[in-house]
This record gives C-alpha cells, sequence and structure tokens, in this order.
C-alpha cells in the first residue's frame, strides 16, 4: 500500500482523462475528466499490491491485511476480520486439443469445483447439446464414457440480465452431465466478447455427485469447434487435461469497516462488494471497483460532517466461489438490525438507474435519493424492485430495505472471469460517476432520522 496517505478532497483532475471520460459534462454533474484519488488508490493499490485474491488462499488473506490498512489509514473504526470456513479449490494445469478429425489446440480454462482428469488427461467423443433443456433430455447413461459440449450463447444486455438464464450451462451443466454418465464436460464461455479468452466461474455439483473435469472454451474456439461439428463425416474427439485439488477447508473473512454515526440508535446503513477475485486476474472489475466505490463513498459523506447513522463498508470474502462469505455474515450479525443495504459488483460503468425496495412504502425517501441522483443522469425507477447484490444475504434474511444502483453492464461480461479483468479496463471518469452517486445516495441515507422502509416494505412484496 502507498504509505502516504491522501487527503480527502473533491474530485480532482489529478491523471489525464481517458477518450471516453471526455464524454461527461453537465449532464453527469462531472467536469470532461473527472478522477476521484481515493477511489484510485484503493483500486490500484490492491490490484497492484495484491492482485489475483482467490477465495481460501494466503493471496485472498493477503488482501484482507491489505484493506484492513488501507480503512485504518483513512480513518475508519472498528476495522474487523470476521473469518469463516470455506471448501477450497485450486486451478492446475489445464489443456484442451481436437484431436480429430480437424486436430488443434483450442484455448479452454477450468470452471471453478470442477473435477480432474488423470494425470495424462482424457480423450473422448463430443456430445454436442445447444441448450440445458436438451441437456436435461437426453437419457441417464447415455453420455458414458463421452465429453458433452454445450453451445448456448450469451447476448449483450446494459442490464446484464442475460447472465442469469444463459450462465445455466456453467452453474447447473457439470452436474447434469455427471449424472448422465459423461466423462467430462466444456461449455461455451459465459461472456459476450470475441476474444480468444475463456471465461471460468463456478460450477455446482449435486449431493452425491462426483465431480467430473469441467472446462469453459473461449467464444472463437466454441465457434470453431461448432464448424467442425457441422463438417465432420464422424465423430469429433476431443483431448482434455485438468488438473485442479480440493483442499478441503480452509479460512476466509470478511472485513467491515465503520464512519461511526452521532446516534448509535439508529441501524447503520450497510455498503457492501466483495474482496476476493479469481486466480486468473487482479479482479480490477469483478469486483475491486466495487470496494474503491464503497470505501470511497463513505469517506465522502464523512467529509459532509458526522451522519447520523454508522455507515458500515463490507468487503465479503469468498463470494466468487458460493456466496460463503455473504452467508457468514448474515448468519453472524442475525441479532444486529440493518438499516439499509446497497452493492456495487458490477463492474465501473456509468450507473443510469435507482431502484428501491421501498419506492411506495417511504415515497418521500425515495424522491430525495431521485433528486439526489438526478444531476448524475441517473433514472429514478419507482416501479421495478430492487433485489440486491450477492453479498446482502443479510438484508434479504432481515426483510430489510434494498437499493440497487444500476450500472452499465454492456461490456462488464466482455472481461468478467477472464484475464483480461485489469485495471487499464477502468475508465476513471466512469469510476468518479460511481463515487458522486453513491456519495449523495448514501449521504440521503446517513442521515435520515425515521424508519428507511416505511410503513409498507412488507406489503409491497
Amino acid at each position: 500500500m502507498k504509505k502516504t496517505i491522501l487527503a480527502l478532497a473533491a474530485l480532482s483532475l489529478a491523471i489525464p482523462a481517458t477518450a471516453s471520460a471526455q464524454r461527461y459534462d453537465a449532464r453527469y454533474g462531472l467536469a470532461p475528466g473527472a478522477h476521484d484519488e481515493i477511489a484510485w488508490d484503493f483500486l490500484e493499490g490492491i490490484t497492484t499490491e495484491v492482485g489475483p485474491r482467490l477465495a481460501g488462499t494466503p493471496d485472498e488473506a493477503r488482501a484482507r491485511d491489505w484493506a484492513m490498512e488501507w480503512l485504518r489509514a483513512r480513518g475508519f473504526q472498528n476495522v474487523l476480520n470476521e473469518p469463516f470456513p470455506i471448501q477450497t479449490w485450486v486451478r492446475g494445469e489445464e489443456r484442451g486439443r481436437i484431436a480429430s478429425p480437424f486436430p488443434q489446440d483450442v484455448v479452454l480454462t477450468a470452471l471453478g469445483f470442477s473435477g480432474a482428469t488423470p494425470a495424462t488427461g482424457i480423450t473422448a467423443d463430443i456430445v454436442h447439446f445447444t441448450s440445458m433443456s436438451q441437456l436435461y433430455a437426453a437419457p441417464d447413461g447415455s453420455l458414458a464414457g463421452k465429453i458433452v459440449y454445450l453451445g448456448n450463447a450469451m447476448r449483450t444486455t446494459q442490464d446484464g440480465s442475460h447472465y442469469g438464464y444463459f450462465g445455466s450451462p456453467r452453474r447447473q451443466g457439470p452436474g447434469v452431465a455427471a449424472q448422465k454418465g459423461a466423462a467430462g464436460i466444456i461449455i461455451r464461455s459465459i461472456g459476450t466478447d470475441n476474444d480468444r479468452i475463456a471465461h471460468t466461474g463456478a460450477t455446482s455439483w449435486p449431493e452425491g455427485v462426483t465431480p467430473i473435469p469441467a472446462a469453459a472454451l473461449s467464444n472463437p474456439d466454441a465457434d470453431q469447434l461448432e464448424r467442425i461439428l457441422e463438417r465432420a463425416d464422424g465423430p469429433v474427439s476431443f483431448d482434455l487435461l485438468l488438473t485442479p485439488q480440493f483442499l478441503g477447508e480452509t479460512m476466509s473473512g470478511n472485513v467491515t469497516g465503520e464512519i461511526v454515526g452521532s446516534d448509535p440508535s439508529l441501524p447503520p446503513v450497510l455498503l457492501a462488494c466483495h474482496l476476493d477475485s479469481w486466480d486468473n486476474s487482479p479482479g480490477a472489475l469483478d469486483d475491486g471497483a466495487g470496494c474503491a466505490i464503497a470505501a470511497t463513498a463513505a469517506l465522502r459523506v464523512a467529509e459532509q460532517g458526522q451522519p447520523l447513522r454508522t455507515i458500515r463498508v463490507l468487503f465479503a470474502g469468498a463470494e466468487e466461489t458460493g456466496l460463503w462469505g455473504s452467508r457468514a455474515y448474515s448468519a453472524a450479525h442475525a441479532d444486529e438490525e440493518m438499516g439499509v443495504g446497497l452493492e456495487s459488483d458490477f463492474g465501473a460503468g456509468l450507473i443510469w438507474r435507482l431502484e428501491t425496495t421501498f419506492s411506495r412504502s417511504n415515497p418521500g425517501l425515495f424522491q430525495r435519493l431521485a433528486d439526489a441522483v438526478g444531476v448524475y443522469g441517473v433514472l429514478p425507477a419507482a416501479q421495478i424492485r430492487a433485489s440486491g447484490g450477492a453479498d446482502l444475504n443479510i438484508m434479504r434474511d432481515q426483510n430489510g430495505p434494498i437499493i440497487d444502483l444500476q450500472q452499465d453492464g454492456s461490456r462488464y461480461f466482455d472481461l468478467h472471469h477472464t484475464p483480461n479483468d485489469t485495471l487499464d479496463k477502468v475508465d476513471p471518469g466512469e469510476l468518479a460517476q460511481n463515487v458522486a452517486v453513491w456519495t449523495a445516495v448514501a449521504a440521503v441515507l446517513a442521515n435520515e432520522p425515521g424508519d428507511i422502509a416505511g410503513a409498507g416494505l412488507i406489503a409491497e412484496e
């Protein structure tokens, strides 16, 4: 970590503006080339001084130590590491090759919690499925000794909504293939790019099912495999080598820090993100940027004077491999009421929409939030109910109020879970807009003396 403490100054023009940052004008409430020094210091620091932070590994532990030092150095109080155990998986060697009829190497990567091949790999014929419904319909035992290829393609959307549906081949596909006897599975990467880089991400296994080797192909290689399947007169054979390991139980942890409010009787405002990343990148967008945004917004509110409510920042651990930190935090704090929760875990694209769970039950507060963010080009969506980020289990478990600040995700899934999730992909101006919007929202919430949910939160559900 940089040892010089940055002054908590207003938004500055400390670095040259990128071309895209030149878009910033009065519509976004920021000057061209806007840059937030504090947020950039966090993001540059975590990605440079720690780098990849796979859950349950010494790298994630270094990230927790780094983050706690950063928070304390900038005046956060009650900085804690709350440890919890997880089941830990690490990547090994990975290699793929179309063996016949047109031999050639392909680019792939193991999915999180993939099983391993023998040390010499496996060779088997490909069975092609275009959708999860086709795979579910395959007769039990029909895939014995085969490698499944599952090729449904995700498309770009501003809100990232395709990820839920088109991500099912990664999340459930390997387990279904294993139940039907497959020797292995490869899927088209769950991503929207055409780079020859594969997207990792966790998969899951039904109870009692032994994990099989599971990998994702880069999108261009998935296209190539599909062309070969169309042209081949007979079986297409594939060589697959994956040597990941299951380490058993290791420790992760949630890091928290607070801007302490003047009225301890008021439940805190919870600003969440996740600190871990996949092992193949420094996790600049997923989710270093989110932690930079949340922590900086808390500090920007503190610049305005001590708020009524405590603002608590939650850097959740082990999100990528199964939301371990989110569940652990909710269990550990089940008896502590939270005032409201919001999370940043979708990169650093421009925030364009405000959603809450209380637009009808507390319309006055919703309007104040809408007024606060309107200058930054953010649309209030009273008709859309916020659902909250992955690390806000505690808010859902408590049926507490939630806010979603929707970011433009048009480019997010080009980079998500790939080696390309690096610092240079973050636009400083867009990061600054995120901080400004989060600060505006957090300032209203942290100085709200009344019940944030309002009278009718349950009735709205």
